[in-house]
């Protein structure tokens, strides 16, 4: 079979049901007590592989009504407080952020056959720390930030385009761009973080950090 187009839909689904991957020996025995230091290893390990690319890049879940929505955003900070990001104030991931702060972050680290599961709080980021780092971004970015009404309706790519000429032209670049008073940070504080090892046999390993008062309580679970 050489092309989707030239398979009938029975031949695609006998195919996806073919799919298959022999995981590794290499296991997840030992961890280090505190979730953030085990993360961070992880994400620097994921970092260094080549195959892997955006090792910061996370998919984010919210959800409101009972609907739940996902999309890929960049963490940028991790700290023992947790994990931050930043998006626009008034976009759908925000909105439902504010209604329900209860979100899930994974890390999809596929060349490493590992995986990293976050669920926690998120809170926005002070707009001091939100100034801090869009200073920091590049300034086609920070234009960006200017010109997208992110999450509504856009009649063309056209209207996006101009919409960007024009804030080129009000904040040139080398000149200092305003944070958009709709544009900052967040912070997810964790209650639990998971830790996923591919293993053959599908015996994988599933090691969960589990917040209590007294710390992080260690558990695994079945694959």
């Amino acid at each position: 079979m050489s092309t989707s187009e030239s398979a009938t839909p029975e031949e695609i689904r006998a195919s996806v049901r073919a799919m298959r991957h022999s995981y590794g020996e290499v296991g997840l025995v030992d961890v280090d007590p505190n979730p953030i230091t085990q993360f961070s290893q992880w994400l620097a390990e994921a970092a260094a592989n080549p195959m892997v690319v955006e090792a910061n890049a996370m998919i984010l879940s919210t959800s409101e009504n009972g609907v739940i929505s996902s999309r890929t955003v960049l963490l940028k900070d991790v700290t023992g407080e947790g994990f931050s990001f930043f998006t626009n104030y008034e976009s759908r991931k925000a909105r439902e952020m504010a209604s329900h702060p209860q979100i899930s972050l994974l890390f999809p680290w596929f060349p490493l056959e590992r995986q990293v599961i976050v669920q926690g709080v998120a809170e926005k980021l002070s707009p001091q720390a939100s100034d801090e780092y869009f200073a920091t971004r590049p300034w086609g970015s920070q234009i960006g930030a200017w010109a997208s009404t992110q999450s509504e309706e856009l009649a063309s790519r056209d209207e996006l385009q101009a919409t960007y000429d024009s804030f080129a032209v009000k904040y040139p670049e080398g000149e200092q761009v305003p944070r958009p008073p709709h544009w900052g940070g967040y912070l997810v504080r964790p209650s639990t973080i998971e830790l996923w090892q591919g293993r053959y046999s599908r015996l994988h390993d599933r090691v969960r950090y589990i917040a209590t008062n007294e710390g992080w309580a260690i558990k695994r679970f079945y694959p």
